[in-house]
């Protein structure tokens, strides 16, 4: 079951989420809009948006609560894209310039702030208070992973527990949220909602260390980005972290000065060490762990096509080369 099949279980709920979303951003400024269309038809593969829904009909979800809440789900997403691509200085995603490169920084950030207000004038809407609640903490946590990844930028002692507790609260913890709001709108069963909240937790992990992973190891095609991004970001992820415990010590003085410096001048050299050293098996054999555990956690939820299909969606995750 592709990542297609995956989706055609819920197509008119994805047409629906999609719809809903052109809908409700519409605004009185015509420079928003613009921007918007432009983020909106540079694609991506709305994983999150496509949790809350396989979520919501695992539990039998018959409403229509579950599509305002995956198009808040894929706001609030956008908006931590718009962001990071400013922090970063990002000039590509998904095979397109970003918005920063052509708008700027300061439409970008401001734009993002809308999509967050937005989204959680969505949220409001439904008076749920526990996922209200779900949403204003998570925010918070991914704030925090934001913050807590720009200190350790261009520092090559960070560690691979720190560098998981960055993944953790900054992509993870979306993944968590989908699927732990999407099963909350129709079970308040304790077991339940916490088999999707760790389901969507391991889930995310999974997802950023093959992201990560893919960074070395994969065209700009592929990835609709730049090869070597984390690196000229400073960002030691754990190709790199762990490549450092492995490497000889030119190698390692090698890559501390790439991580320092934010140079991709010998990103050959620095590939050939991650891939000598077995970084990139090490980072997808923990993105297989992660996988795995997220979908032996499903076995606690009841048995329906849905499940089947999160299931699948972790082999996907980790099986994946874009």
């Amino acid at each position: 079951m592709p990542l297609e099949s995956i989706r055609s279980l819920v197509q008119s709920d994805l047409e629906a989420t999609d719809q809903f979303i052109c809908t409700e951003l519409k605004s009185d400024i015509p420079f928003i809009n613009q921007l918007i269309e432009y983020i909106l038809k540079s694609g991506g593969k709305r994983i999150r948006p496509l949790l809350v829904l396989l979520a919501a009909r695992a539990f039998q979800h018959q409403k229509q609560e579950h599509i305002h809440l995956a198009a808040a789900i894929e706001l609030i997403h956008t908006a931590t894209l718009l962001h990071d691509d400013v922090v970063d200085n990002s000039t590509l995603r998904r095979g397109h310039e970003t918005a920063n490169t052509i708008w700027g920084n300061e439409a970008s950030v401001l734009v993002g702030d809308f999509l967050y207000s937005r989204a959680f004038q969505l949220i409001v809407k439904l008076q749920h208070l526990p996922i209200l609640n779900i949403f204003a903490n998570a925010t918070n946590i991914i704030a925090e992973g934001e913050v807590l990844q720009l200190i350790n930028c261009h520092d090559p002692d960070t560690t691979e527990q720190t560098y998981f507790d960055v993944i953790q609260r900054k992509t993870a913890k979306l993944f968590e949220v989908a699927t732990q709001t999407g099963s909350a709108l129709s079970t308040d069963a304790e077991k339940h909602l916490l088999a999707m909240q760790h389901y969507g937790l391991n889930l995310g992990i999974a997802y950023q260390l093959i992201d990560d992973a893919l960074d070395y190891s994969s065209s700009a095609e592929q990835m609709g980005k730049n090869m070597g991004n984390d690196l000229t970001e400073g960002k030691p992820t754990l190709p790199i972290i762990y490549a450092l415990r492995q490497g000889t010590s030119s190698e390692v003085a090698l890559l501390r000065n790439a991580i320092q410096t934010g140079s991709t001048e010998n990103l050959s050299a620095i590939i050939e060490i991650i891939e000598s050293t077995g970084a990139i098996e090490y980072t997808a054999k923990a993105a297989k762990q992660h996988a795995f555990d997220a979908s032996k956690i499903l076995t606690d939820i009841p048995d329906s096509p849905y499940r089947n299909a999160l299931q699948t969606l972790a082999e996907f995750v980790v099986e994946r080369n874009y």
